[in-house]
Order: structure tokens, then sequence, then C-alpha cells
């Protein structure tokens, strides 16, 4: 038979000729009701020594202030939303009494638009839209901008560009852009439409606005040749022509210069350059360019520093436009009013399906009307905010749920015929929060 009262050395791999050698009296001392207070009381001093040392690490990580289904919105991605926020009020050059307005009146809608964010997300799930390969190829657009081939280096720098973030953050940030526009075009974007005959009308009542000077519109690709040697050059050369190749089987122009160009201003815009009028370019390039369709491609152009890929986007000519050559642009003017509306009505449908908590203090501008979004009674939504707390009293509760040894025989050797009764009543975990 087992001994129960086996000396717990031998279960934790205890040398057994070590064990050979010990007092065989001292052992033999030792009753089975001994060994029993003695286990007790280890249990209590180790479940208090657990205990501390959980609560000792015990700190608020993270606190939700919003649920949008089975998402969440936290104060930490708020805060990273208003450093962003104010990143690109400075790039725009506001400062001091100005900066702060603008960054307040931004603000505002800073919760609308992550809930709105997550809202189109979860919609796009629902679709079924996949933009995997999207999101792998606008990263790729971004190494091959940033120049750095090791994968390890090129996300350290995507970590330094973005004030810490992770790679995978950043990755999930791009996902949710590419999956956001793809809902709005599909859900919202595809179903309006602008009649022919407010394009007609729209024109007619604004003629004077379509007349024009003779203007270019451009794009632009830089193959660098600074600080090469004639070898280097040469191999630019190459580049160039092969890039203008490209171009004109008809790979698109933007993405040539996203992917390819040196110049770092206009890469980031697909290579887009401002309108010129003529005398504004160097008349090797004004020679070329404004006696060409839209369209046109140049031949690798030699400059100073590199050689120059040009594409004629597009041309006005002097004079009254015609109603074709401006359509698109009325169209996208009459288009862009009628869109915001219809966005904001579908997202507030969104809103209105669905489970929708906003904790007190934050406001949500978009809220939909009559929607109850209140925070409702913590003890029956946990966990509203994980903590290591949170963790360290399920263990405790999960520790206490344990019978000691020798509870259970003794219980057992003193009950009546009838239904099992556990020593020690198991805590029940705690309500999940509603999905």
């Amino acid at each position: 038979m087992d001994n129960p009262d086996e000396d717990p050395k031998k279960s934790k791999g205890f040398n057994p000729i070590n064990q050979h050698l010990a007092d065989a009296s001292s052992l033999a001392a030792h009753s089975a009701c001994d060994n029993i207070h003695m286990l007790h009381r280890c249990c209590a001093g180790l479940l208090a020594l657990v205990s501390s040392a959980l609560y000792a690490e015990v700190r608020l990580v993270e606190q939700i202030v919003v649920k949008v289904n089975n998402d969440i919105i936290t104060q930490t991605e708020l805060a990273r939303r208003r450093q962003s926020i104010e990143a690109e009020l400075r790039q725009q050059g506001l400062k001091g009494a100005q900066l702060e307005k603008a960054l307040a009146e931004k603000e505002k809608d800073a919760l609308r638009d992550q809930i709105d964010q997550l809202l189109l997300v979860q919609r796009g799930k629902d679709l079924n839209i996949n933009v995997d390969s999207e999101v792998t190829k606008r990263l790729a657009q971004i190494q091959l901008q940033s120049k750095i081939t090791d994968p390890d280096k090129f996300h350290e720098w995507l970590r330094e560009q973005s004030d810490g973030m992770s790679f995978e953050d950043i990755r999930a940030q791009i996902r949710n852009q590419i999956m956001t526009q793809r809902v709005i075009g599909q859900e919202v974007g595809s179903k309006i439409a602008v009649p022919r005959a407010e394009v007609e009308k729209y024109y007619e009542e604004h003629k004077k606005e379509f007349v024009r000077d003779e203007q270019i519109f451009l794009r632009q690709i830089l193959i660098s040749t600074e600080g090469k040697s004639a070898d280097q050059t040469v191999a630019a050369e190459k580049k160039a022509k092969e890039i203008v190749a490209r171009a004109r089987k008809g790979e698109k122009f933007a993405e040539l210069a996203r992917d390819y160009s040196d110049d770092p201003e206009t890469a980031k815009g697909g290579g887009e350059m401002p309108a010129f009028k003529k005398g504004q370019l160097r008349k090797e390039i004004e020679d070329v360019v404004f006696k060409a369709k839209r369209g046109f491609v140049t031949d690798p152009i030699r400059m100073a520093n590199g050689f120059l890929i040009l594409k004629v986007e597009d041309r006005y000519e002097a004079g009254q436009a015609s109603i074709s050559d401006v359509e698109n642009e009325i169209t996208e003017q009459l288009y862009n009013p009628r869109m915001m509306p219809k966005l904001r009505d579908y997202l507030t449908r969104l809103r209105t399906e669905a489970f929708l908590e906003i904790r007190a203090g934050f406001v949500d501008s978009g809220a939909a009307p009559g929607k109850d979004t209140s925070w409702k009674d913590p003890a029956q939504l946990k966990p509203e905010t994980t903590t290591k707390e949170e963790v360290a009293a399920r263990k405790k509760r999960k520790f206490l749920g344990v019978p000691m040894p020798g509870k259970t025989k003794a219980a057992s050797a003193e009950s009546k015929p009838g239904p099992a009764t556990p020593a020690v009543t198991p805590i029940p975990p705690p309500p999940a929060a509603p999905q």
C-alpha cells in the first residue's frame, strides 16, 4: 500500500542515495496527523506568498473607453490618434494658439472617427472582403521608398517613423484603412449617381470657371545619379529606360513613381506635380510636353541630378473648355457633397444595429439618435478594464477552490449515504461580457 505520508522530496526527484542515508528514526517519528497539519500550514504559507506576489504586480494595463460589438477602443488608442492629428497639423505649419484651436476642433470627432473605422472594418469582414494582397503591396511600396532591403531594419525604421508602433500594429492600421475604403466604395459610393442633366446644368451656370489659360499637369519619376560612378550612371539610365517601357505598356505610372522614384516628396503622391503654364518649365521640357497628348510618357531626360521621366496627366487648351473636357471634374464636384451625408447615414445605421457602449466622459459626435450607449454596471460587464488585478483575483479563487490534502478522506468517512458533497465548493467564474 502507498504511504500517504511519504516525504514530498521523493516526488520532486530527490536523490535516492541521499534518501537512503537519512536517519530512519526521524522519519518514523512523524505521524500522519502531523504531516497533514504541516501540509496545511505550508499550503497556507504558499497561498500567502503567491497572493502577495501577484498583488505586488497589480497595475492598470489599459482602460477601455468604448465597446463596439466584439471590439474595443482604449485610452491609448485615442491618445495615439491625438498625436497623429497634432503631427498632421504641425506639418501644415500650425503652431501656438492656432495649433491648439485646430487640435481642439479635430479632437471633437476623434472618437467618432475611431468608432466609424471599427464599424466599417467589422462590416468588411461580414462581407468577406479580403485586402491581404493590397496590404502586402502597400508595405512593399513603403519598403521600396525607404530603400531598406533588410526586413528587420525595415521594421525598426517603421517603428521609428510611427512613434514606437510595432510592425503588426502598422500592418493592422494599413489593413483597416484599405478595408474602410473598400467598404465605403462598395456600400455607399457605388450607389451614388450624378445625372448627366445636372452636369450640363452646372456647366452652363459656371461657364466662366472653365475659361482657362493653357496649362499642363504632369507626373514625374526621377532616377538619381548623385554621387554615382560612371558605371552606376549607365545602370541608372538603363533602369530609367526600362521604367519608360513598362509605363508605355500600360503599367500605372503613379505606382511606378511610388516604387522607383528617387524624389521622396513626389514619389509618395505617385509622382504628381502642380499645374504648369507656358514659361514655367525648362524650354527643352516645355517643347516636348506642351505638344504631347494626354497620357504621353517621355523618354528619360538627362538632368544634373539624374534621369527624369514625365507623363502628361492632363492638359488645358487656352480659352473656353468644352463640357466633355470638364465633365469628370464637374461630376466629382457634384459627387462629393452627396457622399458625406450618405456615408453618415450609413454609419448611423451601423451604430443602430451595433452593441455600443461608451464610458462616461467620452462623446461620440456621430451618435445614432435615440440609441442608448451608456456604460452599464461594470459588475455585469466584467472585465471593463484589463488588469493584472483581475488575473490575480482569478488565480486566487482557483487556488482556494482546490481541496486541501487529507480533507476529502475525512469528509467521506463521516458522510452518510447520499450524494457526495465536495469538501470546498468551487467559486464560479465571473459572468462574461455580453457579445
